[in-house]
């Protein structure tokens, strides 16, 4: 007599043939290999397991989709491979972004329901009992590593396109002049003794449209006469330049213009940065089409985000302290710490300082450090930087940069940033040391027809270097003279006839160098050779000293600095 069998329940035949899905009559090593291969499948081809094993629509359904995103990012690799510009377009794109977000989190939240469909597949309690925790941690790994890998790739992209949307603006992009993109880039500074923030750091960086290739110009902060073109609002106010005298240097236009021309620049979100912009045109001959405004005071934020900027610095630099009360001109007390030479990797707080400080030393100095930091950071910040600290990055970038560089042309400008690192940057100081000495007083009178013509000279330079030169060699002549004209005296070329004569000499000695004496804390210093290590304990001790003289020439060098 045959055995009935029950509509829609397997065979015996088949449950002994088919334990992957049927494990009830399977052996116990079967089913816990069934149950690790199910894992597996879900983890290499979402919706296989439903197909060997459970919900064939479903695995169906599944599998179309995880066809159709390989697809998807086959493409998108070959796309990037043809036209990474694109790609970084559509990334910075408002909508696009959103519907990527959308489409990683729904991907997140269908893998981890698969996941726990298979699960449901495996049928934990046929496993044996020591298996099933084995079972459970494996699932709770590979959930992590999939779905969690997708929902944190959708919060980065949300944290991105946060960032675009809060620093960069929505408007049309503009073409570069004589195949050149000229940006303003200037360091802000609002301190609690100014009215108004102050460019201190005014700079601007024009990029081969084509090849990448950027020269960066430094202009002055005490730069005067300033001039305008007649298609510059500011013509109206100074036709004949920024020429009020010592209180007209370039970095008191923003805030003059900030607060009382604002009206000129009606449809400007920040006067201030458009008339920088103005002047840094009139003063290059070159027509600056954007700017980027960093807050120094959350510089330092940046720099860590990147886990800091690696130099080979030529000289000491000080971190300034505070200031001597009633000190004419202004005087510190001895510095809270030093920067040494040589190859050193600075956090954001030294980097500030090592870009700022001009203690000791002239303004010229100090904008080569702020041009070594510039370029450290261009060589520094890549892609593998980038992705790893991506949200620290986005979130500094968000606090303390301004632009009104338009959203929708970064991926032309990423692809031009990649570009940059294939080239050396070239720079050129408008003032000491490429025009004179800084005694000459170039930045009160500036030649700017001499400084127009220089600055076609290195444009010209750099375009043909970045043609002519296999990557990483471009050597500007520019940069060439100004490392040939720079007159530093090497480290430990140390002069101390003016410390002896102030010691020999009372009356001579510094402002507050008597009453240091009366304290007890000016020592005599002990006798150095020019061959002799120049110390730390030496540098503050000249400073307790207020031998300022000596020290403005041990750090005559401190401007001198390259990216490592």
């Amino acid at each position: 007599m045959s055995r009935a069998v029950h509509p829609g329940r397997p065979s015996e035949r088949t449950l002994l043939t088919d334990p992957v899905r049927y494990p009830e009559a399977a052996q116990s090593g079967v089913r816990t290999k069934r149950a690790f291969l199910l894992l597996l499948l879900t983890l290499l081809l979402p919706g296989a397991a439903q197909v060997v094993a459970g919900d064939r629509r479903l695995g169906r359904r599944a599998l179309r989709v995880t066809f159709t995103m390989w697809l998807l990012v086959i493409a998108g690799v070959v796309l990037a491979g043809l036209n990474r510009q694109l790609v970084v377009s559509l990334l910075a794109n408002e909508w696009f972004s959103l519907l990527l977000i959308a489409v990683l989190v729904a991907l997140a939240v269908g893998w981890a329901l698969l996941f726990i469909n298979t699960l449901r597949l495996i049928r934990p309690p046929l496993l044996d009992r020591g298996m099933r925790p084995a079972v459970a941690a494996t699932l709770a790994l590979l959930m992590l590593v999939t779905s969690g890998s997708l929902g944190y790739g959708a919060y980065l992209l949300n944290v991105g396109r946060n960032t675009f949307g809060n620093i960069f603006q929505a408007g049309p992009a503009f073409d570069p002049v004589d195949g050149r993109y000229n940006f303003l880039l200037m360091g802000g500074d609002a301190g609690e003794d100014r009215t108004g923030r102050r460019p201190d750091s005014i700079s601007v960086i024009s990029v081969d449209a084509r090849s990448g290739a950027a020269v960066t110009f430094s202009i002055p902060r005490d730069f005067q006469n300033a001039p305008f073109s007649e298609d510059s609002p500011l013509w109206e106010v100074w036709p004949d330049g920024y020429n009020c005298g010592n209180d007209c240097i370039i970095n008191s236009l923003y805030p003059v213009v900030s607060q009382d021309y604002a009206d000129l620049y009606p449809d400007s979100q920040d006067p201030g940065a458009e008339a920088m912009m103005d002047a840094a045109s009139g003063i290059l001959g070159i027509e600056v089409q954007a700017y980027i405004l960093v807050d120094m005071a959350g510089f330092e934020q940046l720099i860590d985000a990147m886990g800091g900027i690696t130099i080979d610095a030529e000289g000491w630099v000080p971190i300034t302290s505070a200031e001597i009360p009633g000190s004419d001109p202004k005087r510190y007390y001895p510095p809270s710490a030093w920067i040494a030479p040589g190859v050193q990797t600075l956090n954001g707080y030294e980097a500030l300082w090592y870009a700022r400080s001009r203690e000791y030393a002239t303004d010229y100095s100090r904008i080569q450090r702020q041009q070594c930091v510039q370029a450290a950071m261009i060589a520094q910040l890549d892609p593998a930087t980038v992705l790893s600290r991506f949200q620290e990055i986005a979130a500094a970038g968000t606090q303390i940069v301004e632009t009104d560089i338009p959203r929708d042309q970064l991926g032309s400008f990423v692809d031009l940033a990649i570009k940059a690192k294939n080239h050396d940057v070239g720079r050129l100081t408008i003032g000491a040391p490429d025009f004179g000495d800084p005694g000459d007083f170039f930045s009160t009178y500036p030649d700017i027809p001499l400084v127009h013509q220089r600055v076609q000279e290195t444009l010209a330079a750099a375009s043909e270097d970045a043609e002519a030169a296999p990557a990483g060699t471009l050597e500007l002549e520019t940069l060439a003279a100004a490392s040939e004209d720079a007159e530093a005296a090497p480290a430990g070329a140390l002069e101390l006839e003016t410390l002896a004569a102030a010691s020999e000499d009372p009356e001579a000695a510094p402002a507050g160098a008597l009453e240091l004496d009366r304290a007890g804390l000016v020592e005599a210093l002990p006798a150095q050779a020019v061959t002799d290590e120049i110390t730390v304990e030496y540098l503050h001790q000249l400073a307790v000293n207020q031998d300022w003289t000596t020290l403005e020439s041990l750090l005559a060098d401190n401007g001198e600095c390259t990216p490592a």
